[in-house]
């Protein structure tokens, strides 16, 4: 504990009539504040926790409930195993042309206005594709009333950012059924809201199985050296994304 030194310069006349002095326990803690050593005032914020504690929830009991701003239902829990317990039904959309491509658009969401892109091409993208996504991403569509191909959501919500790895065993379990040599040959355009974190992690496990022509947007890492930058843009043709119209005519195509 730190050491503070006082100077009393005297005692106050006190007479039977003085009124209380106006001096609360919150004023007493700000003037603590000011001149206590960082370890001292925790040990204060300590002491009085229980009492703040008691405070906050004396203050919620009296303030109205919460009210619901939407209602709705949300379906998810399509990881791995689920899509692949409909991998009959999958591969019979994808045989009759019901289901023409899957887009992956997992990935990380930020308070940008730059992100509603992700919202708008949810909404523009075709009936006959399907969204494979997971992470904080999803919350800009996962709303959206976009219904299903033959009873198949056109949103599989495989989870949160951890949960990207069901996303790269179901194409690879889609590689095996089709009877392909290449990930890349699977009707799948990758187009993903990048930020960074996890999303590092998730890019390079996507590039370590071996895909390509990956879209990250609103931006480019940030980390990107110009030679690391090159040899992403040359090896693995990474890309970023442009307008919404574009960039789904880009793909479709």
């Amino acid at each position: 504990m730190g050491k503070y030194y006082c100077l009393i310069a005297g005692l106050p006349n006190i007479a039977l009539d003085d009124s209380k002095l106006t001096y609360s326990i919150s004023q007493f803690r700000q003037e603590l504040d000011d001149i206590l050593t960082k370890a001292d005032k925790k040990l204060i914020d300590l002491f009085f926790l229980k009492f703040d504690n008691k405070n906050l929830i004396a203050h919620a009991k009296q303030c109205q409930p919460p009210v619901a701003i939407e209602n709705g239902t949300l379906i998810g829990g399509f990881a791995h195993a689920q899509v692949t317990a409909l991998a009959d039904k999958v591969v019979d959309a994808v045989k009759s042309g019901a289901i023409r491509k899957f887009f992956v658009m997992a990935g990380r969401d930020g308070r940008m206005k730059s992100r509603e892109y992700y919202t708008e091409f949810a909404q523009k993208l075709p009936g006959d594709t399907v969204i494979l996504t997971a992470g904080c991403a999803k919350y800009r569509y996962n709303k959206l009333a976009l219904g299903d191909i033959n009873g198949i959501p056109r949103v599989l919500d495989a989870g949160q950012c951890n949960d990207s790895y069901s996303l790269a065993v179901i194409a690879l379990k889609l590689k095996e059924i089709f009877g392909l040599d290449d990930v890349n040959q699977l009707p799948i355009v990758y187009n993903i809201a990048w930020y960074e974190q996890k999303a590092v992690i998730v890019l390079l496990a996507l590039l370590a199985l071996g895909v390509k022509h990956i879209h990250l947007g609103p931006t480019l890492p940030a980390f990107l050296s110009p030679n690391v930058k090159n040899v992403l843009i040359e090896q693995f043709g990474i890309g970023g994304i442009s307008t919404v119209d574009e960039d789904i005519v880009k793909f479709l195509s």
